[in-house]
């Protein structure tokens, strides 16, 4: 039990330490996806 607190409390950090990461992954595959779409409206 003491070892999944552990590893609970590491990820824990780990998720705090990369949530800009996270972020900007995010906001990447947004942006992709709005550019796609964009370019599927000037087809029609």
């Amino acid at each position: 039990m003491q070892t999944i607190a552990n590893g609970y409390r590491g990820l824990s950090l780990l998720a705090q330490l990369n949530w800009d990461r996270l972020l900007y992954g995010a906001m990447i595959c947004g942006a992709l996806w709005a550019g796609a779409y964009l370019g599927t409206l000037g087809l029609n």
